[in-house]
């Protein structure tokens, strides 16, 4: 019997990676301290294991610098390795992503839709799920109901009713987000092939949602003057079968825009007529700016004609994946597309917000995040008005968290994009809210993280080298 050795433990499984090809050349191993105490192995014997990897070839040792996967040029080695088949990713899906999410911690970021770091109300979250875990202990590691806990359903619908949006808590569902309420919402209600229409500039990940679900899109204007171009909708939808239109009519991303309850009643009018489905995002209506919550588009609804659908990790922190779903007419489809994507939501998750709810904590803590939500978009903006060339535009927003900014023609946005990445202030572009190039100079910046007195020196700054660009 061929003799064994204590460091094969784990000589064997970084050999077995590299001729498998998960390990590749100049891959750094772990140090001879992190395998000692991992393995609870002498340091002779994991030095010992080291070089018996080096003997065979596998790796190499960098003075000062630790262990590396070596060039495999054996013959023999190479022709019976073998290699994982590549990921094969989609380039432009890739991209855009990147556009959407890049967070450096030494960068500007006016391009992530969520609440930094130092707007999350760190301590009131971290303390009410310490409660919450103290008081429920083991139960939060079983199966919560399919469609969310009963109490955090009604404090949900009685919320909402407070803003004169009437929902029954026994046709609500809970979700993991808000993607995952709107995937739901449009499965309920629509087949692959089918015809969505979709408010437009609109965001990369409602257009991926719609996407995956193999659904064709008509994009209908947003516009300054009523917050949707009613005309263009209208004309839409009575020259093809639309099935549903996925719309945020309170303080839409990226414009900021508020559409009025005029254009609303006349939305809702239009879809009765042609008998589809509104998919209502009100994810962005408890940022408001002004003295109260504007109404939804489901609060004039009596044919249940509107799905209405919201999340909390745009005023709680991103991590918190707890959105909800307002299925109505279509619950019972919805509940079972609920299921198939996830048995439960998180139990500490649905606790921890109905506990927020319950004791009035999450509207205090709305009530200071609005106001600096809006002292950082009247600072943001008198940065861009008062620097970018004088033909650019900005939106007003009344809510939310973004502004919409369109370039003068003249400018190689290109360029733009390089140089502010050069000096680490991140924007989004426009092309990531269209299936079309008609934003291609337009951006959104976002003013949900921190603004400081040198983000607003580098915006300015940003804003005069525009000006030299112009062509």
């Amino acid at each position: 019997m061929m003799k064994s050795y204590k460091y094969e433990v784990f000589t064997t499984g970084i050999e077995e990676q590299i001729r498998r090809g998960i390990l590749r050349t100049k891959d750094r191993l772990p140090s001879v301290r992190e395998v000692k105490k991992r393995y609870n192995l002498s340091t002779s014997s994991v030095q010992s294991g080291f070089e018996s990897l080096m003997i065979k070839g596998l790796i190499e040792s960098h003075p000062r610098s630790g262990y590396f996967v070596a060039e495999v040029k054996e013959i023999g080695i190479s022709d019976i390795r073998t290699r994982l088949t590549p990921v094969v990713r989609d380039e432009v899906f890739m991209k855009n992503v990147m556009l959407t999410t890049k967070h450096a911690a030494e960068a500007t970021s006016f391009n992530n839709a969520v609440p930094g770091d130092l707007l999350i109300p760190q301590k009131l979250i971290l303390r009410t799920m310490q409660e919450v875990i103290r008081e429920k202990g083991a139960s939060l590691l079983r199966y919560y109901p399919s469609n969310g806990l009963e109490p955090l359903r009604k404090q949900i619908a009685q919320r909402m009713g407070i803003y004169g949006c009437t929902l029954n808590p026994e046709e609500l569902i809970i979700t993991d987000g808000a993607l995952q309420a709107l995937t739901i919402a449009l499965s309920s209600v629509t087949k692959a092939g089918d015809i969505v229409a979709v408010d437009s500039p609109c965001v990369f990940s409602v257009l991926e949602v719609i996407a995956n679900l193999e659904l064709k899109v008509i994009e209908v204007p947003v516009n300054n003057h009523n917050g949707f171009d009613l005309e263009y909708f209208q004309k839409a939808c009575a020259e093809n079968d639309v099935r549903a239109l996925v719309v945020t009519p309170n303080f839409h991303n990226p414009t900021g825009i508020m559409m009025s309850d005029k254009v609303k009643k006349e939305l809702l009018r239009i879809a009765e007529v042609h008998q589809l489905c509104i998919i209502e995002n009100d994810i962005y209506s408890d940022l408001y700016f002004e003295k109260e919550r504007p109404s939804t588009i489901k609060s004039f609804d009596r044919k249940g004609v509107v799905m209405i659908y919201s999340s909390f990790s745009k005023t709680l922190a991103p991590g918190i994946r707890l959105g909800w779903l307002y299925a109505g007419h279509h619950y019972s489809r919805a509940e079972r597309v609920k299921f198939a994507l996830g048995r439960t939501v998180s139990p500490i998750y649905q606790e921890l917000v109905l506990r927020l709810l319950q004791e009035n904590r999450y509207e205090r803590h709305l009530h200071s995040f609005r106001k600096k939500l809006h002292q950082q978009a009247a600072q943001i903006l008198e940065a861009l008005r008062g620097a970018f060339p004088k033909d650019s535009c900005f939106s007003q927003p009344q809510g939310g968290y973004s502004i919409w900014g369109k370039m003068p023609e003249n400018i190689d946005m290109q360029t733009f994009y390089r140089y502010c990445e050069d000096h680490k202030v991140l924007f989004t572009p426009g092309e990531t809210f269209s299936l079309t190039n008609q934003y291609s100079h337009h951006f959104r910046i976002v003013f949900a993280e921190r603004i400081t007195p040198e983000s607003i020196i580098l915006l300015k700054e940003i804003g005069k080298k525009s000006q030299d660009l112009l062509i």
